[in-house]
């Protein structure tokens, strides 16, 4: 049996950071997680329009999926940019991986925001839309432990609250992203999107990635990370004693996945099953962001005080209970507001259910092995059960005809989850 305590202690002397410091840490490490969002949320918003142009053929259905198979195909690549990348940050450190990732991140979106369509180049352009966002599923494998890691190593004694920001940025990105949505779906004719309007939130995302490299530059190692042992071969040591630490993380991001990415897919989900106009479907998640990104620090705090585990065990089961009717609802009264409100309450549970999941994570990994273990979980996790949701609902849909699918998925995802808590508590000492 493995240690049922991994959590290391940390030196007096890493005890207390500046205001200013913080600010700059939060940034730091998020700001990267958050322009990866930005482009993954702006990908899964224009999947039509980007199946039209890319993808085309008689059949829009068709279409529709295969770029959205194209969206889940880059996810696969994720396990190895989390063991590449994750034992380079425990090896070498974590501003190091850190920087790398930001840069290919930046890479992948140049390349999408400047591929010739479909009608100019012929099967370049979806050959070329696949290798941009492969290149982003790389350096977004080794994102979320590393700059994690960083945060949690320089804030350990509230790690709830200072690791809670990794997914309150994707709040911030799902805002921007549906904002440019709404923007652009309720501005630019058909003709006028399709020419030139959806590349406009990725050249905004290629702006952001400068800002991040050079912030990312001027920060430093935690005395956690600097005064731990080093591990000759990471990924050999993580194997060898943490495999439980793996599957129960793996197991705890199932639901907060499958979620994060049934919203993203809720704008044409309204458009395409609900009879809804896109500027409802971009409005409806607006709301759900927003409520993301305002509440997610707060339920960091309640985390680091109650105890994350128990704070998440409830919201899974409210998930559980709820997920069924609230979609009933939506497929029967399709309209804005109901739109809104569903969305709302899903993301309140979510909010609740992966404010502290982060610090969570950490906790189940010692320091030198921390960042490839998360990672390496965290993309597994959302490689099996987030990659292929919007594929798998807009197939599940066809073939049964059933508008309560997503709802269905959900169930699932909650129960494993919900499993998954209950041997953390049992088999580790967090609560």
């Amino acid at each position: 049996m493995m240690n049922t305590h991994v959590d290391v202690d940390t030196p007096l002397s890493n005890r207390t950071i500046s205001d200013k410091k913080l600010v700059k840490l939060v940034v730091a490490s998020s700001i990267g997680n958050a322009l990866e969002w930005f482009d993954l949320i702006a990908y899964a918003f224009f999947a039509r329009t980007i199946s039209k142009l890319f993808f085309p053929t008689d059949n829009a259905t068709l279409s529709l999926m295969l770029a959205l198979f194209a969206f889940a195909m880059s996810y696969l690549i994720r396990p190895l940019g989390a063991v590449v990348i994750g034992n380079y940050a425990d090896k070498v450190g974590r501003k190091s991986a850190m920087l790398l990732t930001i840069w290919l991140m930046m890479a992948g979106t140049f390349l999408i925001a400047v591929m010739p369509t479909y009608q100019t180049i012929g099967l370049l352009a979806p050959i070329g839309i696949l290798v941009a966002r492969l290149l982003q599923g790389f350096s977004a494998g080794g994102e979320f432990g590393s700059a994690t890691a960083m945060l949690v190593e320089h804030y350990p004694e509230r790690k709830g609250f200072i690791s809670s920001f990794m997914f309150a940025s994707q709040g911030l990105s799902g805002l921007l992203g549906a904002g440019f949505g709404l923007l652009l779906t309720t501005t630019l004719t058909t003709d006028q999107l399709e020419s030139w309007g959806w590349r406009v939130p990725f050249i905004f995302g290629l702006l952001i990635g400068p800002i991040g490299l050079y912030i990312r530059r001027h920060i430093e190692e935690a005395g956690e990370f600097s005064q731990s042992k080093e591990e000759k071969i990471p990924l050999v040591e993580l194997f060898a004693s943490n495999k439980l630490g793996i599957l129960l993380n793996i197991g705890a991001m199932v639901l907060s996945t499958s979620v994060t990415y049934s919203i993203i897919f809720m704008p044409t989900y309204a458009t395409k099953y609900l009879g809804l106009s896109n500027s409802i479907g971009y409005g409806g998640t607006l709301i759900s962001y927003t409520v993301l990104m305002v509440l997610t620090p707060f339920v960091g705090i309640l985390s680091d005080r109650i105890g994350r585990t128990r704070l998440m065990m409830v919201a899974g089961l409210l998930f559980f209970v709820s997920v069924c009717p609230v979609f009933f609802l939506l497929s029967h009264h399709p309209t804005l507001i109901m739109l809104a409100s569903v969305l709302f309450w899903l993301s309140i549970l979510k909010s609740l259910y992966f404010g502290g999941l982060p610090a969570l994570m950490s906790e189940l990994f010692p320091t030198r092995v921390r960042a490839t273990g998360m990672s390496l979980s965290y993309n597994i996790s959302t490689t099996i059960f987030g990659s292929f949701t919007p594929f798998l609902l807009v197939w599940t849909i066809s073939a049964t005809g059933d508008e309560l699918a997503p709802s269905y998925y959900l169930l699932f995802t909650s129960f494993i989850s919900l499993m998954s808590l209950m041997a953390i508590r049992k088999y580790f000492t967090i609560r």
